[in-house]
């Protein structure tokens, strides 16, 4: 026995953790979620497991930060980490880096994120969505031409109210799908241009239909001018392309139905514009036929012979007139004549008389004139000489000389005792000079006959 090389369990067990934690790499481990626990510190703990064997994973609230789906027991993921040990419990544990979902939930993630950044970016804004035209002529449909969906589409067409329709042959699944129906909507912008454009495919599984996920085919709806109707799968399906189109059919059949309207109800509509349009017609009709009528009666009465006899009636009557009043035409004018003669006479009169009064009129102030100025300036002058000896009567030089003092201080001039107050210097101008003193007493006047007040 002791040649026997015996480990304890930890031994063991720490041997393992060290080939495991340096030999094997990180790996991608795919399995169905069980045991889910997102713990309140930010940890999750769940198992990752397949039909014959489980594994504990972890992941650390410092990785699953960036998680862009909410992870739940029975989702299938793929999960990337590095395996670890733990001694006390002797198992081994897959310490998570970042986890997808795998199969559909992998493409539903890869749905909901393009879905979130082009709703941020307003691709699916109603502002943005075009009106379809009421009464198409012409409609282009994206679509396998050997699909049921074209034949639903069709046939619909056909009974409710029949148009053009243009196909655009394209792949509906797979990723070479996108590209060709990207090209299809710029076909019917640039190249063949029609009212509406349906974009649809029957039926399918979400892996079938993801193509109608791609972010190009989105952006080009997005962009189409023409209004595109996007018909993609059964009711219960929604693609990217449904919220980017102008307006969603929830199937094939039911995008052929909100294209066009039904004839049958536009048949009560069109008999009723044909009588509409029957009635304004007789009555346009009647109109005309009035007018003729007037055209035809004005046109009688300017008809040259009318013309003519009407001037011959008017003529041989101006004749008679003047060949019975030869006379009086000549009285008429020497009348005339005459009073016109003596208004003349009377202007003249007049105006020689109005002539006569302006030039006494001018002589008058002619003389008047000079004797007029020369008195009015000997009285301003006058004036002046008075203002400027009451000026100097008034100057404060003469006002000195008679004996009247300036008191002043601080170069202010003092004009009432009370804004004195003893031993204040003040400044004394006189005439000649002035002289700095010193107050000494100050003495109030009374306003009435009382004795003086002494501070």
């Amino acid at each position: 026995m002791d040649d026997i090389i015996v480990f304890s369990v930890y031994e063991v067990t720490l041997h393992l953790k060290r080939v495991v934690e340096t030999q094997i790499e990180a790996m991608y481990v795919t399995g169905e979620i069980s045991n889910y626990i997102h713990h309140t510190s930010g940890h999750i703990y769940f198992n990752l497991k397949d039909d014959r064997a489980v594994m504990r994973c972890t992941f650390f609230r410092g990785a699953n930060m960036g998680l862009e789906f909410r992870p739940e027991d029975g989702m299938q993921v793929i999960c990337f980490g590095k395996l670890t040990v733990y001694e006390k419990g002797g198992q081994y544990n897959l310490n998570v880096q970042t986890m997808l979902p795998a199969g559909k939930g992998l493409l539903q993630v890869q749905f909901e994120q393009l879905k979130k950044k082009l709703h941020d970016e307003g691709l699916f804004e109603p502002s943005h969505k075009q009106q379809l035209p009421r009464y198409p002529r012409r409609i282009g449909v994206i679509t396998s031409p050997t699909g049921a969906a074209l034949q639903d589409i069709r046939n619909i067409l056909m009974r409710r109210f029949p148009v053009e329709v243009v196909v655009y042959p394209a792949l509906v699944q797979g990723n070479e799908a996108p590209p060709q129906l990207i090209a299809g909507i710029r076909y019917f912008n640039r190249v063949f241009p029609v009212d509406v454009i349906i974009l649809t495919r029957g039926g399918g599984s979400q892996e079938d239909l993801f193509c109608f996920n791609d972010e190009g085919l989105a952006r080009a709806v997005f962009a189409s001018r023409v209004p595109v109707i996007s018909a993609v799968g059964h009711e219960i399906d929604f693609s990217i392309a449904d919220f980017v189109a102008d307006l969603r059919a929830p199937t094939p059949s039911a995008a052929a139905e909100l294209v066009v309207p039904d004839k049958n109800d536009l048949l009560p509509l069109i008999a009723s514009m044909a009588q509409r349009t029957q009635l304004l017609t007789a009555n346009r009709i009647a109109r005309i036929r009035n007018e003729l009528q007037s055209a035809t009666h004005t046109l009688a009465q300017y008809h040259p012979q009318m013309v003519l006899q009407s001037f011959q009636q008017r003529l041989d009557q101006a004749e008679l007139t003047l060949g019975q009043t030869p006379m009086h035409f000549r009285q008429i004018k020497t009348d005339y004549i005459g009073r016109e003669e003596k208004a003349l006479a009377l202007i003249r009169n007049r105006f020689h008389t109005f002539l006569f009064q302006q030039k006494m009129r001018l002589q008058y102030h002619t003389v008047r004139l000079p004797h007029g100025i020369k008195a009015i300036l000997i009285s301003r002058n006058n004036r002046l000489e008075q203002a400027c000896s009451s000026l100097r009567q008034q100057s404060p030089t003469l006002v000195l000389q008679r004996g009247y003092a300036i008191i002043s201080k601080d170069a202010k001039a003092i004009s009432s005792v009370q804004a004195l107050h003893p031993d204040d210097l003040v400044s004394i101008r006189m005439s000649d000079g002035k002289a700095d003193a010193r107050v000494q007493e100050i003495e109030v006047m009374p306003p009435s006959d009382t004795e003086p007040v002494h501070e």
